[in-house]
């Protein structure tokens, strides 16, 4: 089953911190984030693999959207 990553908030992402196929942690960061000038982290979850990034570096995310899925 997958597990949603999703943006807390309205943000660009900076850096995109692990590849598909790569093995994370629970709270693991995995993207960085910058809203309202202020890098944030997202972290994973739970432990498990990254099954899909769906955005790239440089794109500005909404709220809740998926920014990526991770397989327990």
């Amino acid at each position: 089953m997958a597990i949603e990553v999703v943006a807390p908030m309205v943000g660009k992402v900076v850096k995109i911190l692990v590849e598909k196929g790569q093995e994370v942690s629970e709270d693991d960061p995995v993207i960085m984030l910058e809203a309202m000038k202020v890098e944030m982290p997202v972290v994973a979850p739970e432990d498990g693999t990254v099954l899909d990034i769906k955005i790239a570096e440089g794109d500005t995310v909404e709220g809740d959207q998926v920014l990526m899925e991770i397989e327990d």
